[in-house]
């Protein structure tokens, strides 16, 4: 007889085969087919709502791995609520407006902006941006994220636009929008302003200068001594900025010294503190200190421009330092923040000697038409023969640039429209408070940021943007956006969309007889020229979609890289405090890292050390990258390469093989006949006991968004619970016992308790593989067969577990077992056996592990996986290993002194041949 005919061995012919990448764009058209995201919704309607809105990506480029690490996370997070009984909508948005378009466009399609009408430039941005938004679309759903891919919120849409009007005009109302003369970030190389959210720091070298300015006006306080050898001594690493200065600032309280330069006569007024280091730079070892003061003293005094025929203001300011330079700051208002605070305290005149391109003004002399950076060597060079230059060195220094066109940019006052966060900061911090951060220090980041935040600039020198919907009066020239304006142009937007604000005169955007409010003239309207930021567009999503189109507000949570601190978390709190004086417009913050290569570098072209979405899903498939991005923990920095990637298919492999073995011994299996607690063996007991721990531990970590500890945990579950110890043990009554006998059908129990929960746990990470299971696999009557994530994730089994003394004695048995398989390994490399079954084992435990000795000898071979074993109580743990005794059983293949006792089946131990003569099989 062919005895394998007789074993209920696995069915291998199950559809979870190899081959899943290119399976997955089936498995997407099937859910697109039976439209799952909304099948998910109405699976959970009418019960609490979680609501993750989206934040927008940037609608400029192809898929990358920052983008699958944002949108997999998100979509873990969408699912594992949606299957813990929560509606759970996802509307995914884009952003669309901004100048990193419009220098893609002009790049890529070769367009000259200049010769273009406004609405056709705009227009060609706006296709430019709708198809990247389709390629970014097309990654995303392959990834399979759920969510209304039919309908996302784009900022650029007509009605989105209409409601982001409506925010400007609340924050105007208020007060906190207004137009002002003011240093702001200045990107020459794009010609805009730029917020702080779109500067990136990097280190450039440059050279530092000592630069004398002479006495001219001491108001007599110094008149005992030389005013022709004197002069006040300033620092500067931004050579260029020289021709705008007015001023310099000193410290009130802090003490001044006149420092004699023996070697020439020369005296140099700079602070005491920093004198000893002035002096060692410049090269000058004979020195003295002639007097000193405190820095009020000086107040009011002139002095020379080094190069200009002008004088310079002594004026005082606390936030002068002592840590570096002279104490003497350089004060040029046009291009500083301090600088233009200080000169406006002192009524003195704003000078900007750079236009938007970055040139020198007629104001700078000999310098004008040079771009900044060729006036620093050449204003360098002129001091150095005039004998302005006291010293210079060379250093490097972390220097502010563009984050689009990485060039350096510089501090320019120049007329912007800012909001003015300093009117509510106190209202936008009290707001963090009642936000649940991931991470918490969060919380501490957001106000720190907020508290140290200058106004928001929120006005851009381009065309691709948002109009600002302000109106200018011809008459008094005074700014207009009151609510009837507002009204006007958000009905404008909404239906023809904002090119209508460069294809139309003001006067008929405005209500016919329209009056100016500030002087009564309804005739002679111009419209404002700037757009608005970007991160005002992106800020208002919460309400021009979330709250408009979506229905509700807030949202549960706002998910995104660490860098939005700064950039959207911040504008939509600023926006929603600003405009409504509501809170947070989320309730949960939660934020990630960057995506590193495996040595933790950036990813950049320049370094080849990208990778590619695309390339993994071809690969690998997008499960593996789902599980990249749901094994690690993404607070931090997450490193990806092609060796991690090859790690993780080794984890993904565990758990697919695993799934495997459950599957492959639940054919026939019956999950609504599941065999009740008080009749399920204790191994199968402690086997769900242990899934329990799983399930509770999994539970925790997706309320805490801890992706990487379920599957973490998954993986050891598999490896150390199931594969290293419970399937291999249970695997003889699963091959062997009676079909339907009692100690097969507990098993199976346990397994089929274990598959389904376990598939249903990693559900939302590997929503590919957990699907095949989910078709391949039994279901409980009331189960949604469709997809997985239409069905609950289990709770714990309460009924099939087992008390903590019991557990703690199997935690024994476990020990025992690790010094068995040690024992039966040395005895495999000394050829005293062969494989486990034919040994059989005498094992000594400690007396007070002497219960083990109790249990029964047959239940003791099968934990160890040998034929026969025996277990007495001694003085410590010990094995001793031994051949089996009798002969081996031609279907179990356990070695029985018995094989062969039953005539019919002489080469059969006494369990398989009643097993055998039950089946009734002919010969």
């Amino acid at each position: 007889m062919d005895y394998n005919k007789t074993i209920n061995l696995p069915k291998t012919d199950f559809p979870m085969r190899a081959g899943l990448p290119n399976r997955e764009p089936g498995m997407l058209q099937r859910w697109n087919d039976m439209d799952l995201y909304n099948e998910m919704l109405k699976k959970n309607e009418g019960k609490p709502r979680f609501a993750l809105h989206d934040g927008p990506p940037f609608s400029n480029g192809n898929l990358h791995m920052g983008h699958a690490l944002n949108k997999s996370i998100k979509d873990f997070i969408t699912r594992s609520y949606a299957m813990r009984g929560y509606y759970t909508p996802y509307i995914p948005g884009w952003d669309n407006h901004g100048m990193p378009i419009e220098s893609a466009i002009i790049k890529q399609n070769k367009l000259n902006r200049k010769a273009m009408s406004v609405p056709e430039f705009r227009t060609a941005c706006h296709e430019f941006a709708q198809h990247y938004i389709d390629v970014q679309m097309e990654g995303f759903r392959r990834i399979g994220v759920l969510g209304d891919w039919e309908h996302p919120y784009k900022t650029m849409d007509p009605g989105f636009e209409a409601e982001e009007v409506k925010v400007f005009g609340k924050m105007y109302a208020k007060g906190y929008i207004y137009k002002g003369l003011k240093p702001v970030y200045w990107c020459y190389h794009d010609e805009t302003a730029l917020a702080e959210a779109e500067i990136e720091y990097q280190d450039d070298p440059c050279t530092t200068v000592y630069v004398k300015f002479p006495m001219h006006d001491d108001q007599g306080k110094l008149s005992h001594l030389d005013k022709s050898k004197l002069n006040f001594v300033i620092w500067t690493t931004t050579i260029w900025t020289l021709p705008g200065n007015l001023a310099i600032a000193l410290h009130p309280s802090e003490s001044y010294a006149v420092v004699k330069n023996h070697e020439n006569g020369e005296m140099y007024i700079l602070a005491e503190a920093l004198v000893e280091k002035v002096m060692q730079v410049a090269g000058i070892a004979d020195y003295s200190i002639v007097e000193t003061h405190e820095g009020a003293f000086f107040e009011n005094m002139l002095a020379d421009h080094p190069f200009l025929p002008k004088t310079s203001r002594l004026v005082l300011a606390d936030y002068v330092t002592m840590d570096s330079g002279t104490g003497c700051v350089h004060t040029a208002p046009g291009f500083g923040a301090d600088d233009y605070q200080t000169c406006r305290r002192y009524n003195m005149e704003m000078v900007v000697p750079v236009d938007d391109r970055g040139r020198h003004t007629d104001y700078a002399g000999k310098y004008a038409g040079l771009r900044v950076e060729e006036s620093n060597p050449i204003i360098l060079e002129d001091m150095k023969q005039s004998g302005a230059l006291l010293a210079s060195e060379e250093i490097v220094h972390s220097y502010p640039h563009c984050w689009r066109c990485k060039h350096p940019i510089i501090f320019r006052a120049t007329p912007q429209w800012f909001c003015s966060v300093d009117s509510f900061k106190d209202e936008a911090c009290a707001a963090c408070d009642d936000v649940r951060w991931v991470p918490a220090w969060g919380i501490d980041r957001m106000k720190s940021m907020i508290r140290e935040r200058a106004d928001w600039c929120i006005s851009r020198q381009r065309r691709w943007g948002l109009p600002i919907p302000v109106f200018y009066c011809a008459d008094c020239g005074k700014p207009i956006c009151t609510d009837e304006t507002i009204a006007a142009v958000s009905k404008l937007f909404g239906e023809k969309g904002s090119n209508a604000w460069y294809e139309m005169e003001a006067a008929d955007i405005l209500p016919q007889g329209f009056p100016c409010p500030h002087c009564g003239k309804a005739a002679g309207f111009t419209k404002e020229e700037d757009t608005l930021d970007g991160w005002f567009d992106s800020g208002s999503t919460h309400f021009a979609s979330m709250k408009k189109d979506q229905g509700f507000w807030p949202a549960t949570m706002y998910l995104e890289g660490l860098d939005q601190y700064r950039g959207w978390f911040q504008s939509s709190l600023l926006t929603a405090v600003g405009a409504f004086g509501q809170g947070a417009p989320f309730q949960e913050c939660v934020t990630h890292g960057w995506t590193v290569d495996g040595e933790g570098r950036a990813m950049h072209k320049s370094l080849g050390n990208g990778v590619d979405p695309a390339d993994i899903f071809k690969k690998y498939g997008a499960d593996l990258l789902r599980l990249w991005a749901g094994s690690a923990d993404y607070h931090v920095d997450v490193r990806c390469s092609d060796a991690i990637f090859k790690q993780l298919s080794q984890n993904y492999l565990k758990f697919r093989n695993t799934a495997r073995y459950c599957l492959g011994n639940l054919a026939g299996f019956d999950p609504d006949q599941l065999v009740a607690p008080q009749d399920m063996l204790e191994l199968d007991r402690w086997a769900v006991t242990k899934l329990n721990q799983l399930t509770s531990q999994c539970f925790a970590a997706y309320d805490n968004y801890e992706f990487h500890v379920v599957s973490h945990a998954i993986n050891d579950f598999c490896v150390v619970e199931l594969s290293s110890f419970y399937l291999d043990i249970i695997k003889d009554r699963l091959y062997c016992d009676e079909t339907d006998g009692l100690s097969r059908r507990s098993a199976q129990t346990a397994l089929w308790l274990i598959l389904d929960t376990i598939t249903k746990l990693f559900a939302p990470i590997l929503a590919f593989t957990c699907d095949e299971i989910w078709q391949a696999m039994p279901h409980k009557e009331g189960d949604d067969g469709r997809n997985v994530v239409l069905n609950q994730m289990n709770q714990p089994f309460a009924g099939y577990a087992l008390d903590e003394d019991t557990m703690a004695k199997w935690d024994k048995i476990i020990s025992v077992r690790t010094a068995v398989n040690a024992a039966l390994e040395s005895a495999r490399a000394e050829k005293k056996i062969g494989k486990s079954l034919e040994a059989q084992v005498s094992v000594t435990v400690p007396a007070e592990d002497a219960f083990l000795a109790e249990m029964n000898a047959d239940e003791l071979a099968d934990l160890f996986i040998v034929s026969q074993a025996d277990l007495t109580a001694g003085s410590e743990l010990s094995v001793a290993v031994a051949p089996a005794q009798g002969e081996k059983c031609q279907r179990c293949w356990k070695h029985h002194p018995l094989v062969g006792s039953d005539a019919k089946h002489p080469a059969l131990c006494p369990r398989c041949a009643k097993v055998v003569a039950a089946l009734n099989i002919e010969e």
